[in-house]
């Protein structure tokens, strides 16, 4: 018997969707406002997973430009029926405020890895929609609907309405089936049948410390539906000496050893302030039927740090993850993304062989044409590595490496040039949208030639650094929190955000003059 280590999918994979399809297990998960949209990890044994695709790889199904930090891509659903994938996504364009405009798609494939179809419009009630294929080989859409007005909960309930495979369009009118639990903030449904009854599975609470899976049965698929006596069926809330925490938004499959199993968001705090560095996270459970209802295996409902995969014999020990993109081919890496829209002209690997030259453009601060490529931070240890040649001819022109969570929140290690000091490097701090510069004594570089910078992150602490020589690696600055780079450091803003860290290369010019900057590599890895 092996054993699954939680989280099993690590740094951000926010709001897991599970499906075995034969063999096979496939879990897709939100990508927000990075681009290409929507991660599809693949796994055989449900210990280790490989990320093999992004389904929405082109501007004609996912454009997000302008969208908000933390919007984008939420919340997708897998499905598989006769031979069709079918994956299910809201286009989120904002949310900041009372309103969210929320716009929900399809598109499918006849294979995992594509190609997938040009998206098919459902619907802007709400958001975290699921598909249900029914027995009698009917379709139907839920989501929640968003109330916008202030004397109303924010979570109308969640809306069933059928879908059309000939018409590709919902049909017929939409009702409301759940109105939630007293737990409140109901969203990211699922709709199950087994036994004779019809399950709904939501999640509940708020999407931090609060939150839960809960679960309600109906005879009918419109309802009325039963509320689970023994809700909420996972909740870290009363636990907050585990490890495993903000356990809910969760989806079920049947394993292949006919065993049930649960896959759900989490988050991993870290320091005195309980703070999440590596953003939403996914961790898997057993669950069995009992009395008709869903249970954990464990007995219990809080979250677990293992699970025993019965019927696996493969080892469970997972590899600390290395990445070592040198630019020598035609594309990069499945593991780098960009902001919003694909780099485009703003990028090319061809111009110089070897090297990815990126031309500078807007600044972190747009929501627009940004000239970057970052990879998720997913462990609290890690150090990446890059090489760059960069000549810059004004102050506003910048290239080098960013700690990012989002247009607010940043570490920036950037060589620039200066009209009294020359070629140098030095750091920005921005926090909430509150810049501090230079960060330590801004180092003086030769005016030609290519420079190594490096992040270290040590759980909450960072550090910048960098090289000449490759050799030998100086500190600049001073040691940074890492902990503002986190979704908890919002909260008391009033503003929930999503994203995680990343952690990426880049260049800017805010002159308008193209300027670029030549990165020899990417290199990622766990220490």
């Amino acid at each position: 018997m092996a054993y699954a280590t939680n989280p099993i999918l690590t740094g951000f994979n926010p709001d897991p969707s599970i499906l075995r399809v034969d063999g096979d297990y496939y879990i897709a998960t939100s990508t927000f406002e990075w681009f290409p949209g929507v991660q599809i990890h693949h796994s055989t044994d449900l210990i280790h997973w490989e990320l093999i695709c992004h389904p929405l790889n082109r501007l004609s199904q996912l454009n997000m430009l302008g969208n908000q930090s933390s919007c984008g891509i939420w919340a997708p659903c897998l499905t598989y029926d006769n031979g069709t994938y079918y994956l299910i996504y809201t286009d989120v364009k904002s949310f900041l405020g009372m309103f969210k405009d929320t716009h929900n798609y399809l598109v499918t494939a006849k294979d995992i890895k594509g190609p997938w179809s040009e998206p098919v419009y459902l619907n802007s009630s709400g958001f975290d929609p699921s598909l249900f294929h029914d027995e009698n080989g009917k379709k139907y859409l839920v989501n929640m609907i968003m109330d916008h007005r202030r004397w109303k909960s924010k979570f109308g309930g969640i809306v069933i309405q059928e879908y059309s495979i000939e018409k590709q369009c919902l049909i017929g009118e939409s009702k409301i089936i759940f109105k939630g639990t007293p737990i409140g903030c109901t969203e990211g449904p699922h709709i199950y049948k087994h036994d004779g009854y019809y399950y709904l599975m939501t999640a509940e609470g708020g999407t931090e410390y609060a939150h839960a899976v809960t679960m309600a049965r109906s005879e009918n698929l419109l309802g009325p539906y039963e509320v689970d006596p023994c809700n909420p069926v996972i909740t870290a809330l009363h636990h907050p000496e585990q490890p495993i925490q903000k356990a809910g938004h969760a989806s079920i499959t049947e394993g292949n050893n006919g065993k049930w199993y649960m896959v759900h968001l989490c988050g991993r705090p870290v320091g005195e302030n309980r703070m999440c560095i590596l953003g939403r996270e996914t961790a898997l459970e057993e669950v069995v039927w009992k009395d008709g209802w869903l249970r954990l295996a464990n007995g219990g409902n809080s979250p677990c740090e293992t699970v025993e995969i019965a019927g696996v014999t493969a080892d469970s020990t997972v590899l600390k993850k290395y990445l070592m993109e040198d630019f020598d081919k035609d594309s990069w890496s499945i593991h780098l993304q960009t902001l919003r829209v694909p780099l485009e002209e703003r990028g090319s690997l061809t111009e110089r062989p070897g090297y990815l030259r990126l031309y500078g453009r807007e600044s972190f601060t747009s929501c627009f044409h940004q000239s970057l490529l970052a990879h998720r931070q997913q462990a609290f240890y890690c150090e990446v590595t890059t090489k760059v040649d960069f000549t810059p001819v004004n102050f506003q022109q910048m290239a080098g490496l960013v700690y990012y969570y989002d247009s607010l929140s940043y570490y920036y290690l950037y060589i620039t040039e200066d009209e009294t000091e020359g070629k140098v490097l030095s750091i920005i701090s921005n926090i909430l949208g509150n810049g501090r510069q230079p960060i330590g004594v801004g180092v003086h570089l030769p005016a030609l030639g290519e420079v190594y910078l490096r992040l270290t992150t040590e759980k909450e602490k960072a550090h910048f650094s960098y090289s000449l020589d490759n050799k030998t690696f100086i500190q600049i600055g001073e040691t940074l929190e890492a902990t503002v780079l986190s979704d908890d450091y919002y909260a008391p803003t009033g503003h929930i955000m999503f994203t995680g860290a990343f952690i990426g290369i880049c260049c800017q010019d805010l002159s308008g003059q193209g300027i670029f900057a030549d990165f020899d590599y990417f290199e990622y890895k766990e220490i």
